[in-house]
């Protein structure tokens, strides 16, 4: 019978987990430099373009982007702090907690980012159930899944029982990168499968157009996060660290230029208010110039409908989402709902 290992036995980690970098890998040490330098450019970049762009400073939108972006920040010093030992001692733990706080804001911010403009694509009875489900799967992934990695990952850079929670940080690491894969996947394919939907139904140039955007975005999304999860599985902790940084202010400048193109559409719709089909429900016994002024009404209808949306831009208040998704299902409307765009 074999003897059973000791309990002291070394666990097998990836490098910078109980530690700090200490190689002398000079292509490891520069791509890290190299990840750090990108994620903080992308993040004031970002960050200079939201203060420029946004009006009101009201909306879960904004502040979620702003969050998310200003985390990355955080993020890659702490990273950076962490694997080149910047601070000895007691010191370290600044460096990982920089780390620790920019990863919860810049995960769950981004899910949220997604969470709070999808009102914009949903649209029938189903779509306050949606908002609804998703946002709870945003608050309870992000209890149970960062909470526990923080122990083990805080516990791993210690110096008591270390192993037991190296053992542990091997386990909970890749369960919630799956998690959190998961949970932006899901996002991603209700934007996906909402646009489809709405590709059937329009027939405008420009719509489809925008319409085919968002599906490449999210498509990107996901595969950015597939990336990313195949590096964790290889148990490459350093490079999947620094290219999270990357990845995700990528994601949060695709997120932020796909609103930015909903808002001009919105706006030049009330300018050039283009024709929309008649009803299908219609009799069929109705004449042709009946027909024709029933279409001249609607356009009068959509262009007060942008116009008085356009009024509602400016003000502060932002309408409750599950509300204006309700008012959508009782309605029946099949207009494309992106005339409800609320105010940045």
């Amino acid at each position: 019978m074999a003897p059973l290992p000791r309990s002291d036995s070394t666990i097998p980690v990836s490098p910078g987990v109980t530690e700090g970098f200490s190689d002398d890998n000079f292509a490891l040490r520069a791509t890290v430099v190299v990840c750090a330098g990108i994620s903080i450019y992308n993040a004031v970049e970002l960050l200079i373009l939201i203060i420029s762009t946004f009006r009101r400073y009201v909306t879960v939108y904004f502040w979620s982007l702003f969050a998310s972006t200003l985390s990355l920040i955080p993020y890659t010093l702490g990273y950076a702090f962490k694997f080149f030992e910047t601070f000895s001692g007691n010191g370290k733990w600044a460096s990982l907690s920089l780390l620790t706080i920019g990863w919860y804001v810049m995960i769950t911010g981004q899910s949220v980012v997604l969470w709070s403009r999808l009102h914009l694509v949903v649209a029938g009875g189903s779509a306050s159930k949606i908002l609804f489900y998703t946002k709870w799967m945003i608050i309870v992934d992000a209890i149970i899944l960062h909470i526990p990695t923080t122990v083990v990952t805080f516990g791993s850079f210690g110096d008591l029982a270390t192993n037991n929670f190296v053992k542990a940080y091997n386990v909970v690491e890749k369960f919630q990168m799956t998690g959190f894969f998961v949970q932006e996947t899901i996002l991603s394919l209700v934007y996906i499968i909402a646009t489809v939907k709405l590709l059937r139904e329009s027939f405008r140039k420009k719509s489809r157009q925008l319409m085919y955007l968002l599906v490449c975005i999210n498509i990107a999304i996901i595969a950015l996060d597939v990336a990313l999860l195949s590096i964790e599985y290889a148990s490459l902790l350093i490079l999947e660290t620094v290219l999270k940084g990357v990845i995700y202010s990528i994601k949060l400048k695709l997120e932020f230029a796909i609103l930015g193109r909903l808002v001009k559409f919105v706006r030049s719709d009330q300018r050039d208010p283009v024709e929309n089909s008649c009803s299908t429900h219609g009799s069929s016994s109705l004449s042709r110039q009946h027909r024709q002024s029933q279409t001249r009404s609607t356009d009068i209808n959509l262009e007060e409908g942008h116009a008085r949306h356009l009024e509602e831009y400016d003000q502060p208040a932002h309408k409750d989402v599950f509300s204006m998704s309700r008012s959508q299902g009782s309605t029946g409307s099949n207009q494309f709902p992106l005339k409800e765009l609320g105010p940045l």
